[in-house]
């Protein structure tokens, strides 16, 4: 699929045909930061209600640069409160880009698979990116948290800190222009790793080759669907962001700006396969 190609299919929620991608939906996936909640933030009652209704209704994944720790505060944590409860063993969870996979077995959830960076690679793309971020003008002063953090299969960079409140790192670079150019030259550095522009204020690095078209291309292998027969809804539908290789991999992509946009959709997808399954 060309680059174009992708441009013109990964289009916002509101000007896709939700209706023909329900008819043949199997898997639906998620971003998580800016889609199912804000950076780093808890996602709301609401959207949890609607990703566990989804849950009886089709397979459902996460797909997202953040670590399970992450998934589980800003997901699990909401979920696990609900009145009525997600059908777990019908939820997959992909942290890191993909590069760990989890799912529900036996009571408690498991790691099916790991792609750890090996230890000088990590050790080669922190340096890269204190320097490069120095360079630019980027390496911010104030920060709250690790700027850089080790995930083990993934190093990230997020330029006010992991623990930045929210309004800040939205702030702080909504054109994407300094997390895009940071993974420019940082890429030039650590050619045989994938870098991408991630979050609100974020760049990740991983193996290459192990981004979130592998995450899905991966899925649709364990369950055996299409990677065609795949939803997958997300904000950096953009050829730099992190969700883009989704829409390469040639999934049914939708861009959404923000978690409200994504309860809107996923309230038409709910209504369109409860019709289905009636």
């Amino acid at each position: 699929m060309s680059t174009q190609a992708a441009i013109t299919i990964a289009q916002s929620w509101q000007d896709v045909d939700i209706e023909s991608m329900c008819a043949k939906v199997r898997v639906i996936a998620f971003d998580l930061d800016t889609t199912l909640a804000r950076s780093k933030m808890r996602m709301t009652e609401e959207m949890g209600r609607r990703l566990a209704a989804l849950t009886h209704l089709s397979t459902v994944a996460i797909v997202s640069g953040g670590r399970f720790e992450q998934f589980r505060t800003q997901v699990l944590d909401v979920l696990d409160g609900l009145d009525t409860p997600p059908d777990r063993s019908r939820l997959h969870l992909m942290p890191t880009s993909g590069t760990r996979y989890f799912r529900w077995q036996k009571g408690e959830w498991v790691c099916v698979y790991a792609h750890d960076l090996a230890e000088q690679d990590r050790a080669q793309a922190i340096a890269s990116l204190e320097r490069h971020a120095q360079e630019l003008g980027i390496w911010e002063e104030r920060h709250w948290g690790h700027r850089i953090e080790d995930r083990g299969s993934q190093i990230t960079f997020s330029a006010m800190g992991q623990q930045a409140p929210v309004e800040v790192k939205e702030s702080w670079d909504p054109t994407n222009e300094k997390k895009n150019a940071l993974a420019m030259a940082v890429a030039a550095d650590l050619p045989h790793l994938q870098v991408r522009s991630g979050g609100s204020t974020s760049v990740d690095i991983s193996e290459r080759g192990i981004d979130k078209a592998y995450a899905v291309r991966e899925l649709a292998s364990i369950l055996g669907v299409s990677v065609h027969d795949m939803m997958f809804i997300g904000d950096r539908m953009d050829p730099e962001g992190n969700d883009y290789p989704a829409a390469l991999a040639g999934t049914m992509p939708i861009r959404v700006h923000n978690p409200d946009e994504t309860i809107a959709v996923s309230d038409r997808i709910i209504a369109l396969l409860s019709d289905r399954s009636s």
